[in-house]
């Protein structure tokens, strides 16, 4: 999990799109930080750029930083025991010693 915090001053107005159903949209780019900041932040929150922009290695506007949580040690583990125990119980259905 990321928790961000974004400016929203710091949102240009020009960025902002209206879609069809008359909603406001703004495109952002949440990257990993090459090193965490001096407030712990793991991520940095930037405008997406148009590839005629990237292409011209323009400026990125910085927009928020953020957090990255990890609950646990292995999202793996928890997977493996519902499988072990699934084989168990379909393993108990099979048996044909079963008294009906």
């Amino acid at each position: 999990m990321i928790t961000l915090s974004i400016c929203l001053t710091d949102l240009p107005k020009e960025a902002i799109q209206t879609g069809k159903n008359g909603k406001k949209y703004i495109n952002l780019v949440c990257d990993k930080r090459k090193a965490e900041s001096q407030y712990g932040e793991t991520h940095t929150v930037y405008l997406s750029q148009s590839k005629e922009q990237r292409d011209a290695k323009a400026d990125k506007v910085y927009v928020g930083g953020g957090k990255e949580y990890v609950f646990g040690s292995s999202n793996e583990q928890p997977k493996q025991q519902a499988t072990q125990s699934k084989s168990k119980a379909e393993q108990q259905v099979d048996d044909d010693s079963l008294p009906f």
